[in-house]
């Protein structure tokens, strides 16, 4: 591990030449790509850095206790090295977690598919309620949401809402919410005040630039129509929205919110471009897992991972046995806890399998 760090270092001091190499400042594509490769390697750089530095302390610390020292100063060194000896363990566990291997979409913004399921108008006010928690979440990341197409219901939920957010480490902190929510709760629907079991589902994707998922005009269909509002009643009488279709692979994207046939044309080629990106990758996860069965993430989006319980005020993760007893903050869009717990799981996970 520590011939890897000081390669890492060595690319990290090689990068700041670069940097400050007149050729490169004048390139624009080169300098982007220096500076991110280099704020990428920045965390382990610094991290490693110290270890270094608390080593060195160590050394000498402990050289000291060779040496001819009063009762005080005996202490004092002792106390020292317990207190470097506490930074450097904690150190390599940091280090340790560093080291894994990054996903490399983690940066990425995402767009989040979120539908309601089993229970009818019930799953379909849930999905509003996620949708909400999802964006409050953004919000208190600094991060911005934008609708890219909604399906509303006669009571204000959503059949199918698909929206963008973006942001710094949006896939990252986001990447494991795809899967089938479930709500337990009485329905506004409910005269007997029982309770109903109902469920949503969630997919985030990352979104794909064009380098990465090239479709070629002659590989799509695009067909137009009137969009339509809650109950299907038409709210546009010309042909503003946009339907397109991939035809070799038959991925399908509509976009119908904006305000021009251009517009949505390019909502749903964004959204188009991403379930071919995610296409791609739910089929290497599929290769990955039938070598190996991992405990979060494992893409397979029929899996329930959560349940909100209202009449106990209770959220749990079935992934990690997560329960935490805030469910109205939770639905407010203070999700840090759990995401945090998750990613935890995960680089534990990473970490048993030396991976």
């Amino acid at each position: 591990m520590l011939d890897r760090l000081q390669s890492l270092a060595d690319r990290y001091e090689k990068l700041s030449e670069l940097l400050c190499d007149p050729d490169v400042a004048g390139d624009s594509k080169k300098l982007r790509e220096y500076s991110k490769e280099q704020s990428d390697l920045q965390e382990a750089f610094d991290a490693y850095t110290e270890y270094k530095s608390v080593m060195e302390q160590l050394q000498s610390a402990k050289a000291m206790q060779n040496e001819k020292l009063d009762e005080e100063m005996r202490e004092l060194v002792k106390m020292e090295i317990a207190e470097l000896e506490e930074r450097k363990e904690k150190l390599e566990e940091e280090i340790k977690i560093l080291m894994l291997p990054k996903d490399p979409n983690d940066e990425k913004n995402v767009i989040v598919e979120i539908r309601g399921a089993a229970g009818g108008d019930e799953a379909a006010l849930f999905a509003a309620d996620l949708y909400r928690m999802y964006t409050r979440y953004a919000d208190s990341q600094g991060w911005k949401t934008e609708v890219l197409e909604a399906s509303l219901n006669d009571l204000g939920g959503f059949k199918e809402i698909i929206f963008m957010i973006s942001g710094k480490g949006a896939y990252s902190k986001l990447k494991f919410e795809s899967g089938a929510h479930r709500v337990q709760r009485i329905p506004v629907t409910e005269s007997g005040g029982r309770i109903h079991t109902s469920t949503s589902t969630v997919v985030v994707i990352p979104e794909a630039q064009e380098i990465e998922v090239d479709i070629k005009e002659s590989d799509i269909r695009v067909d137009t129509f009137c969009s339509s509002g809650a109950g299907g009643q038409s709210v546009n009488t010309t042909k503003s929205a946009v339907r397109v279709t991939h035809l070799p692979t038959g991925i399908v994207a509509t976009c119908q919110d904006g305000k021009s046939q251009n517009s949505n044309k390019e909502k749903a080629l964004q959204v188009l471009r991403a379930r071919i990106y995610d296409k791609f990758l739910q089929e290497e996860q599929q290769k990955y897992d039938s070598e190996r069965k991992s405990k979060v993430g494992t893409g397979d989006r029929s899996e329930r991972i959560r349940t909100y319980n209202f009449p106990q005020s209770r959220v749990t993760d079935h992934r990690i046995g997560l329960t935490l007893h805030r469910l109205e903050t939770i639905m407010n869009g203070e999700l840090e806890e759990i995401v945090s717990a998750l990613t935890v799981a995960t680089q534990a996970e990473l970490l048993e399998k030396g991976e």
